[in-house]
């Protein structure tokens, strides 16, 4: 019988957003998973099964596969936050969580949170993507090392970025099909080793917990539809096994249609390079080469998240604010002495292998990933931010979640969220971001020197300036969200009051204009005289006719 025309795809979301770009811990090995799902469905009037309450995988986590709290709680965090999308379930979240006065209300806040226990299976098993492979090191496909390579636009690179790399979540995908679903499977079909039997059955539900990772059309429609209900479209029970009377699936046929039918993404990254549409957002000039390439698929994307990809933007300033990148997946890569500016609503961001430049984003929902950067400077109101491979970078950050830091990482500063523009507050709300709570200066250590805290510092208030950008739009706020903790206030405040003495002290000694020359000389030598991080934060055409008192004081 010819084959039904389905097409099947591996979703980007779950890779790209959903796992961690860390190896995971040994304890989360399909052996110990298998492990999971038998003690979870066995003890399903206390909580575990069909949802998974916090309070019993807090007691798997850290009882059976000997997980520390903090990360027992970032991965249910993690994969709750990602199937939580709805902005008002989020701030209510957010509301509820800031007012915990002490640890013990804030267990109990969480203790009211439950996630899908099989899709949660699936998405611990998709951990095992970022896996180190010592026998693929020593073959020379990728090798263990902080600083790997991260891949080129053209897909060549022989160590890819697999969190956005589709071809690898197929891949993936293909290689432990079989694992996943003896994963989803009645502990009774399976042998005493946990593996499935030429008679299994997959329910119904499996395959519900399977679209969780695959999704696809039928007839090469645009229509998009979760893998549970292409499953049951009734030109496919003969090849995927399934049965009306039992309502489900034969194991090995089941199997062998979905690898049939899976194909690459047709809306991943690979899609995005090769058919996505090419953006002339960078402005050129003097002395820039014209090696900047930007490209979106929002022109082909239905009703899914669109991506947007930037490579080699080189000394310029990008900025945009559009219907574009409203929840945009952004790759950011080789970007160097550049500013950008994206102030939109986005997805997540990843930016990569960039280095001297600053990056001024609108609030991310999800997730904020800087890896193998050099000396830039990062200012997000984000869910989450995660660090590998980092120099001398520095964030300024609002995020209700612990910054992670991965492994790889020198001097990095962390400083409280410090600009604005008109459209912030809106924005914030429309993906669910608060004020409240705010982990900015409370990042977690997630790698093997996670006992070294020197790889980071809070920036000192003596260090700390505001940031203005320089657009003008439409919007109501007016000031940073949520203000600046009480030292950097203090701070700021003071530098800000020694500027009033000094101007008034200068008044009042009736000083006069350097003989021939005119205010807007003045102005000009204050200019060259300042140093060029001061320029960011200036606004020339803002000054009044003070050039000379400020002249003076320069001098």
């Amino acid at each position: 019988m010819a084959a039904a025309p389905v097409r099947l795809w591996v979703k980007t979301e779950p890779f790209l957003v959903g796992a961690l770009p860390a190896p995971p811990p040994a304890r989360l090995s399909p052996h110990y998973l298998r492990k999971m799902a038998a003690y979870a469905r066995g003890r399903a009037a206390e909580g575990c099964f069909p949802r998974l309450w916090w309070p019993r995988w807090r007691h798997i986590a850290c009882g059976k596969l000997q997980l520390g709290r903090g990360l027992a709680w970032l991965y249910f965090e993690l994969f709750h936050s990602l199937l939580r999308r709805d902005p008002p379930r989020r701030l209510e979240w957010a509301e509820a969580e800031a007012a915990c006065a002490s640890a013990d209300e804030l267990e109990r806040e969480r203790s009211k949170l439950s996630v899908d226990t099989l899709q949660f299976l699936l998405f611990l098993y998709i951990q095992q993507v970022n896996k180190v492979s010592l026998r693929a090191s020593l073959i020379g496909e990728e090798w263990p090392s902080p600083r790997t390579k991260s891949p080129s636009l053209t897909g060549k690179s022989a160590s890819e970025n697999k969190n956005w790399n589709d071809q690898d979540h197929r891949a993936f995908v293909q290689s432990h099909l079989s694992d996943m679903l003896e994963l989803l499977l009645e502990p009774e079909p399976l042998t005493a080793s946990s593996h499935s039997t030429h008679s299994s059955l997959v329910s119904y539900e499996a395959v519900c917990a399977l679209s969780f990772l695959i999704e696809g059309t039928v007839n090469k429609s645009r229509t998009v539809h979760p893998l549970h209900e292409l499953a049951l479209w009734q030109p496919c029970h003969g090849q995927n096994g399934y049965s009306k009377v039992s309502k489900a699936f034969s194991f090995p046929k089941l199997e062998s249609w979905l690898r049939s039918c899976l194909t690459t993404n047709p809306f991943g990254m690979t899609a995005c390079l090769k058919s996505g549409k090419k953006l002339a957002w960078a402005q050129q000039v003097e002395g820039t080469t014209r090696r900047a390439k930007i490209a979106c698929n929002t022109c082909v994307v239905p009703e899914v998240f669109p991506m947007v990809i930037m490579s080699q933007v080189y000394k310029q300033t990008l900025a945009k604010s559009s219907d574009t990148l409203v929840g945009a997946h952004v790759r950011i890569h080789r970007c160097n002495e550049s500013f950008i500016y994206l102030l939109s609503p986005l997805r997540s961001v990843t930016i990569e292998k960039c280095r001297n430049s600053t990056f001024i984003l609108g609030p991310v929902q999800a997730s904020v990933h800087v890896h193998s950067c050099d000396n830039i400077k990062v200012i997000v109101v984000c869910h989450r931010l995660c660090l590998s491979s980092t120099a001398g970078c520095t964030f300024y950050i609002l995020t209700p979640t612990q910054p992670l830091i991965l492994s790889g990482n020198q001097a990095v500063s962390f400083a409280p969220f410090h600009t604005h523009y008109p459209m912030l507050e809106d924005h914030m709300a429309q993906v669910g971001l608060a004020t409240l709570p705010n982990y900015w200066d409370s990042p977690m250590l997630v790698c093997k020197e996670s006992s070294d805290t020197s790889v980071f510092r809070l920036l000192p208030p003596s260090d700390f300036y505001t940031f203005v950008i320089p657009f003008e739009m439409e919007g109501d706020t007016t000031e940073t969200p949520g203000g600046l903790p009480h030292t950097y206030q203090k701070a700021l405040s003071q530098r800000e009051q020694k500027v009033q003495i000094w101007q008034k002290t200068v008044k009042e000694a009736g000083l006069t204009k350097v003989l021939g020359t005119s205010s807007n000389t003045l102005k000009t030598v204050l200019i060259k005289s300042l140093q060029p991080s001061c320029l960011n934060t200036l606004d020339v055409d803002l000054m009044p006719s003070l050039s000379v008192d400020w002249t003076v004081c320069l001098l």
